[in-house]
């Protein structure tokens, strides 16, 4: 697979203060087969939109990309209490990944009033497109609904023997739920069904509690040094 390098700069770090990161950004020559994708995050790489990216920074090796063993995983006792909570009441449905007002209204509301927008500004629809509508592999919606309440959204990315949590979002009002937590564990039940062996969740950071809970989901592997070890 041939890629395409389309950025390359340093920025500021959106996960550490005072650091300064650096995620070329690549784009691949055509879509990725399963199989492919499979490859692409045993390497490290996450997606955006029909991007690819890997951290690659010049004094900070923090970021750890972490999957988890599907076949393995066992919950703890607080995400059990999580699914006990969640699980008779919120309907899940999956499907191709689109852009409408009740999506980006519900991530612009998860973002601005969780206070996780560096900028303060809203998404707009384009913009929504572009990063979790777009992409340059397999990738699915996952709908969380409360009655007929849209409750949260997953978007991940699907391989031949493995998937990739690309984001989550939900409904603020509804953050007793701890939908994120729930979702997690209705989509690794989901693809422990389907026999795959691997969900990446992403980018850990020990400092960053936006994304060290990451290791709470066990067993798990991180990529240090490029190498997969144990967390």
């Amino acid at each position: 697979m041939n890629f395409r390098e389309v950025w390359n700069e340093p920025e500021p770090c959106p996960y550490l203060p005072d650091q300064v990161a650096r995620m070329p950004l690549r784009v691949p020559a055509r879509v990725l087969t399963p199989d492919e994708l499979d490859t692409q995050l045993a390497a490290g790489d996450r997606r955006t939109g029909r991007l690819l990216y890997k951290t690659s920074c010049d004094a900070c090796h923090a970021c750890e990309p972490l999957r988890v063993a599907v076949s393995e995983f066992s919950a703890s006792k607080s995400q059990r209490r999580v699914w006990r909570r969640n699980v008779d009441e919120v309907r899940i449905t999956m499907g191709r990944p689109r852009v409408d007002d009740l999506r980006v209204d519900l991530f612009n509301r998860h973002k601005l009033e969780r206070g996780l927008s560096r900028t303060g500004e809203a998404l707009t629809a384009e913009s929504y497109q572009h990063w979790l509508v777009d992409s340059c592999c397999h990738t699915a919606e996952v709908d969380y609904w409360v009655d007929e309440r849209l409750v949260a959204v997953s978007i991940i990315d699907i391989g031949l023997t493995t998937a990739s949590s690309v984001y989550h979002y939900f409904d603020p009002d509804a953050a007793s739920r701890s939908l994120g937590v729930f979702s997690a564990l209705a989509e690794l039940a989901w693809l422990k069904a389907q026999g795959y062996q691997w969900y990446y969740l992403g980018l850990f950071v020990r400092a960053c509690d936006r994304l060290n809970y990451k290791a709470d989901y066990r067993p798990h592997q991180r990529l240090v040094g490029g190498q997969w070890v144990p967390g």
